[in-house]
C-alpha cells in the first residue's frame, strides 16, 4: 500500500503545494496523481499519510542531483514549526536546541524517507543523514530538505545565535542563491551528508520553552514510534547500538545486549536483508569519515576511538572500505 512507502509528511506536503517552492503546473500534476490514487490534501492530513517520493519522480521526470538540490533548498525555505504533525508541539515547546535535536529520534513517526545517526563529541554533535528512497536523486531531494529544514527551524527558535552547518555529499548546483544560507553554512562535495552543531549551539535556549508540553509530547511520540515499528526495526536497533557505543564489537556482545543468542541475531538480520558484519562496517566507516573531518583529532586518536589496537590496522581497514588511506581522505576533504 502506498501509505507504507517512504515519503513526505502530509502537512509538509500540503504546505508545499500552497507555497512558492512548487510551481502551479507541478501542483496540478500532484493533485491529479492524488485523485488517481484515491486521496487528496485533506485526506492526507486526516490520515497522517506520507506523500510517496515516487510522486516527485512522476512530476519531475528529469530530476537529477542538481535539480533535486535546488528543489530541496526551495522547499526547506518554506519550513514552518507547525508543519510536522505530532512533532510540531515538542518543536515549539523545546527548551534548548539539544531538545530539538532529540526529536530526530522520532522522525520515523512522520516519515520513512530519511534515517539519522548521531555522533556525539565533547565539543559538537554530528548528525548523519541518509535517504531511503532507493534512488540517489530522490535521496538528494529528501536529505537536502530534511537537513536545511532543521537548520531553518533552529534559526526560528533561537534567532541569530545558531551556528548549525549542513554538509551535502552532492555537488553544488551551477545556479544557486546564497541569500538564504549565508556564511558558508551550506557546504557541498562532502564525503557524506550531515549536520554539524557546535556544543554552544546545542545549549542555546529556545524562544518558547514549555517543559510540561514537551514532556507530554515526547511520551506521545514514543508510543507512536512503538506502534509504527516497521519490518526493518531490528536492523535499526542494532545499528543504533553500534553507533551509540563506538568501537569494534563482537556479534556476541551485541547479541547479549538484546538477550538473544548470536545465531538468533544473525537469523533476524538475515531476514531483514543484512548481516552483522555489514552493519558494523557501515557504522565504523561512517564514524571514521566524520571523525577524520575534524582536523584537531589525529588519525591515531580516531583509530583508538573506533577500537583499533594501532593506526596501521585502522589504515588497512579504511583503505579496504574506501580505496584511500585516512590521510589521503583527510587531505581530499580539507576545506579552506
Amino acid at each position: 500500500m502506498w501509505r507504507d512507502e517512504p515519503g513526505v509528511p502530509s502537512l509538509v506536503f500540503v504546505q508545499l503545494l500552497s507555497s512558492s517552492a512548487i510551481d502551479q503546473n507541478a501542483v496540478e500534476e500532484f493533485r491529479a496523481i492524488m485523485a488517481r490514487e484515491g486521496t487528496g490534501e485533506l485526506t492526507l492530513i486526516q490520515t497522517q499519510a506520507q506523500a510517496p517520493l515516487r510522486w516527485f519522480r512522476e512530476v519531475y521526470p528529469e530530476l537529477d542531483a542538481e535539480q533535486a538540490t535546488r528543489l530541496g533548498i526551495a522547499c526547506a525555505e518554506q519550513a514552518q514549526l507547525t508543519s510536522f504533525g505530532p512533532m510540531s508541539v515538542p518543536l515549539v515547546s523545546a527548551g534548548t536546541v539539544a531538545e530539538v535535536v532529540q526529536l530526530l529520534t522520532y522522525l520515523p513517526v512522520i516519515t520513512k524517507a530519511v534515517t539519522t545517526q548521531f555522533d556525539r563529541q565533547p565539543e559538537d554533535l554530528t548528525i548523519r543523514l541518509s535517504g531511503n528512497a532507493g534512488e540517489p536523486d530522490l535521496d538528494c531531494l529528501v536529505v537536502t530538505y530534511c537537513g536545511l529544514a532543521l537548520m531553518r527551524l533552529i534559526d526560528l527558535l533561537v534567532g541569530d545565535t545558531s551556528e548549525v552547518t549542513m554538509h551535502s555529499r552532492w555537488p553544488e548546483p551551477s545556479v544557486l542563491s546564497r541569500e538564504a544560507w549565508p556564511g558558508g553554512r551550506l557546504v557541498f562535495d562532502a564525503p557524506l551528508s550531515y549536520l554539524h552543531i557546535p556544543a554552544r549551539t546545542l545549549h542555546t535556549a529556545c524562544r518558547f520553552p514549555d517543559p510540561l508540553a514537551y514532556e507530554v509530547a515526547i511520551t506521545d511520540l514514543q508510543q507512536a514510534l512503538e506502534r509504527r515499528a516497521g519490518p526493518q526495526d531490528f536492523t535499526r536497533r542494532v545499528r543504533e547500538l553500534l553507533d551509540d557505543r563506538p568501537g569494534v564489537k563482537t556479534i556476541q556482545s551485541v547479541a547479549d545486549e538484546f538477550s538473544i543468542s548470536s545465531s538468533t541475531l544473525k537469523r533476524r538480520l538475515a531476514a531483514e536483508g543484512t548481516s552483522f558484519r555489514e552493519l558494523l562496517q557501515k557504522s565504523l566507516l561512517d564514524r571514521a569519515r566524520i571523525r577524520l573531518l575534524d582536523r584537531s583529532t589525529s588519525v591515531s586518536e580516531v583509530a583508538a576511538e573506533l577500537g583499533y589496537s594501532d593506526v596501521t590496522n585502522f589504515s588497512h581497514a579504511f583503505k579496504a572500505w574506501t580505496g584511500s588511506s585516512p590521510s589521503h581522505f583527510r587531505r581530499a576533504h580539507q576545506h579552506p
